[in-house]
């Protein structure tokens, strides 16, 4: 069963998602989600009748998992994007048909919710587009009962670290961290879960971090993440480096060319999630 609420008007804008809407980003998503479920899921288990949301919820790619290993939950799942929306309400259709959900059209700054509306939140993945996360942490809180728990999930690209590596390719992930930077986000973000998470009023912040290595002896991995997911992610703003004169295109081609040596025989690939669950005190 589903159901959907309407955006209630807004004033804060919300920041451009440098990643764009194509369906080649959705595809990645969940290519995303589907290769690192486990890995970031772990641990992530709601009661059945919990009263659950999920900010920013995308296409639906980390929705369709949080509501496999939580059946029974109520959960409402919101986004700032009516197209993503639409994307994530049919995938959980066809995934989890009996699912109960609400879906939300609406900025997380904004949400038209009472205080307290909700036992848990979840979000992955949006803290490091938002101009003030601090600001959104706290928005979130409003609505979370006291008691309630929060789960973060944010990566940090100054954690890639890859064989052979070349300058090239490390300039090709540079760009992503500066367009990400000029459209108001941060790359970097999954560093500084604790100290925001503390600043917008959480209390016992605990944060681990979530390691993906890849190489040959794992050949899933380097496909659904390193070539998949990572190099997918930095090839697509080709366009935008371009257009932001970060680059010429011949020089990113090639540091994007050298990049996917290391989902190639011999090559290898490391990065770092940082997951958190804090208590709305």
């Amino acid at each position: 069963m589903t159901t959907e609420t309407k955006p209630a008007p807004a004033s804060h804008v919300p920041a451009p998602y440098v990643h764009g809407y194509s369906d080649a980003e959705a595809q990645r998503l969940g290519d995303q989600a589907d290769t690192l479920a486990e890995l970031l899921h772990a641990g992530t288990v709601y009661p059945a009748g919990s009263r659950v949301l999920e900010a920013g919820c995308g296409v639906g790619a980390q929705t369709a998992h949080l509501l496999a290993a939580s059946p029974g939950v109520l959960l409402t799942a919101a986004d700032v994007s009516a197209e993503s929306l639409a994307q994530a309400r049919a995938r959980i259709a066809a995934a989890a048909p009996t699912a109960q959900v609400v879906w939300h059209h609406g900025d997380l700054h904004q949400l038209p919710f009472p205080d307290g509306a909700f036992d848990h939140v979840f979000l992955c993945f949006v803290l490091e587009h938002l101009p003030d996360p601090t600001a959104g942490l706290a928005a979130l809180r409003r609505v979370l009962r006291p008691g309630g728990t929060i789960t973060v999930i944010e990566g940090d690209h100054g954690s890639a670290f890859f064989h052979p590596e070349t300058p090239a390719a490390r300039r090709t992930i540079d760009h992503l961290v500066r367009l990400q930077a000029g459209a108001g986000g941060d790359a970097l973000l999954g560093r500084r879960l604790y100290p925001l998470l503390t600043a917008a009023g959480f209390a016992d912040v605990a944060v681990r971090p979530r390691t993906v290595y890849a190489d040959g002896g794992r050949p899933a991995l380097v496909d659904g993440f390193t070539r998949r997911t990572f190099v997918a992610m930095v090839e697509a703003v080709r366009a935008e480096a371009l257009a932001a004169g970060l680059t010429t295109a011949e020089a990113f081609d090639q540091g994007i060319a050298e990049l996917r040596r290391a989902a190639e025989p011999g090559g290898t690939f490391h990065y770092t999630f940082f997951k958190a669950v804090a208590v709305n005190p």
